[in-house]
């Protein structure tokens, strides 16, 4: 009986000794490496920045520099957004952004109920805060906690004052926006018509429209129909010169008016190209991307509270269609 418990004994320590070999074998082995933590940290924040315009080359550009700023600093960030601006689709994602808890979205203003009610009332009771970026809300609506893109109203402005450098100070323009009278229109309307009222000979008509391109045409010739001795048109949403255009082509040559419209839109540098613009608002998308993403990480993080309620604006400028060839 003894024998056999020092018999079981030895070969228990056999085994022992067989299985410690072979771990120190596979320590000491040159190419073995200690299991690795993950190649990449945590990110710091998840964010998420949305539009209604996806993929257009303006917001190609507002995603691209937030993706490079987010990326330096250590923070994830997804751009979702819908096409052809379908507002339930956005809201849709804005929702969801907000129901996913993220901690900051930054968003393309929408001046409507729903869009104010999801920032002032659902985001705010989950305390995700908001940055509208290229298009912004009123901060007392929206609760948003400060803007980063162009300052509308001083881009209608230069748009008015390159008016009058082409035309000179007298002459019958149309003024012509979407029907949804959204407050970066109102900005540039603004600006536009305090540069306009010093001159008593400009005569201004504003012309709403729905945005779908049967409905421009429509309103365009109905314009010319009833203003055949028109001098200048200015698309303030960027979306509708297109269409306007071609139908101005349609009924006449476009060479002998001064039209005018920005950048926000799929068209309208290819349009400045062609020399059927004579000039157009070129915006700074791309910054308006990386500062979003830096000041929403400064809010964070604590670095900067409050941010500036007033916005922090990018630079804009007048790209005239004989400097772009």
């Amino acid at each position: 009986m003894r024998k056999t418990v020092i018999l079981i004994l030895g070969l228990a320590c056999v085994i022992l000794f067989y299985f410690t070999f072979v771990s120190a074998y596979k320590v000491f082995r040159s190419d073995w490496q200690l299991p690795r933590t993950s190649a990449h940290k945590q990110a710091q924040f998840r964010l998420v920045l949305i539009t209604q315009e996806l993929e257009t080359p303006f917001w190609v550009k507002v995603g691209g520099g937030a993706i490079e700023e987010a990326q330096k600093n250590g923070t994830s960030i997804e751009v979702w957004g819908s096409y052809n601006k379908n507002q339930e689709d956005f809201l849709k994602k804005i929702e969801i952004a907000i129901d996913s808890k993220v901690d900051g979205i930054i968003v393309q203003g929408l001046d409507t109920e729903e869009f104010k009610n999801l920032t002032k009332l659902k985001a705010a009771f989950y305390g995700i805060p908001i940055i509208t970026v290229a298009n912004d809300v009123p901060m007392g609506e929206s609760l948003r906690r400060t803007y980063v893109g162009s300052d509308q109203y001083m881009a209608g402005q230069l748009i008015a004052k390159q008016l009058l450098s082409d035309m000179g100070h007298s002459g019958k323009v149309i003024l012509m926006g979407d029907s949804r009278q959204e407050y970066y229109q109102e900005q540039r309307l603004k600006g536009i018509y305090d540069v306009l009222k010093n001159y008593p000979n400009v005569l201004t008509e504003y012309a709403e429209t729905a945005d779908t391109r049967q409905q421009v045409i429509a309103t365009t010739q109905d314009l010319m129909n009833r203003l055949p001795d028109l001098d200048a048109f200015i698309a303030v949403n960027a979306n509708i010169a297109e269409a306007m255009i071609q139908e101005i082509g349609r009924r006449s040559q476009v060479e002998p008016y001064y039209i005018y419209s920005f950048d926000d839109s799929p068209d309208t540098f290819s349009l400045l190209m062609q020399g059927k613009l004579d000039g157009m608002i070129e915006q700074s998308p791309e910054m308006m991307g990386k500062i979003s993403v830096d000041l929403m990480i400064k809010w964070l993080t604590g670095e900067m509270v409050p941010l500036n309620t007033d916005g922090y604006l990018t630079d804009i400028r007048m790209l005239k269609a004989a400097n772009s060839r």
